[in-house]
């Protein structure tokens, strides 16, 4: 599958570059142009997937390369596209692991058939966890993931989640997945017989 290609108009050099190389960690395939007359040459020529477009530029307005872009059948349709295939199944994404399914895009868990109740940092934890099944994470590793860098919170509330995580996955008296590994953090694993 082709990269992506992010077409950026902008006519600070400064900020073109900026943008080029956060795109390029990510990805994106970059093309650039300075103004909005060349924009509109570029986006006929290359078809880029997605245009970041500054709306104050020399020559053509960025609010008219906007129109244009709006106007046209074929550029109006494109974004719904290269959304859906930049998150292959990000829409419909369904979490499954031993006999614990979770539906991402309903927002659902359930075990063996019967909804399983989360609270919703309790949701963020199962599916940080389902999604690397067998993994321990450290309790930094899962403050950051679920909680966020920005967050300050206790370690120790992660351990209070994961125990409320364990009671509602096994409420009805099915084994505990989720493994507690001694001062290196959780993991998600199949229960040990």
């Amino acid at each position: 599958m082709s990269k992506p290609t992010v077409l950026i108009v902008e006519d600070e050099a400064p900020l073109v570059t900026m943008l080029r190389y956060n795109l390029e960690k990510e990805g994106f395939q970059v093309c650039e142009a300075g103004d909005g007359e060349e924009a509109l040459v570029q986006i006929a020529e290359r078809k880029p997937d997605i245009v970041l477009l500054d709306w104050m530029l020399p020559l053509v307005s960025g609010i008219e390369v906007c129109r244009q872009l709006r106007r046209s059948p074929e550029t109006r349709a494109r974004l719904r596209a290269v959304i859906r295939r930049a998150q292959p199944g990000a829409a419909e994404e369904v979490l499954q692991f031993a006999d614990i399914t979770m539906d991402l895009a309903a927002h659902r868990v359930s075990r063996n058939g019967k909804a399983v109740h989360l609270g919703p940092t309790e949701f963020r934890l199962l599916r940080h966890l389902l999604r690397s099944p067998g993994r321990v994470f450290s309790r930094e590793q899962l403050l950051d993931a679920v909680w966020g860098h920005d967050v300050y919170v206790e370690p120790r509330t992660v351990d209070v989640h994961i125990r409320r995580l364990r009671k509602a996955l096994n409420a009805y008296g099915d084994a505990d997945i989720v493994r507690t590994v001694r001062s290196a953090g959780y993991a998600i694993d199949r229960p040990a017989h």
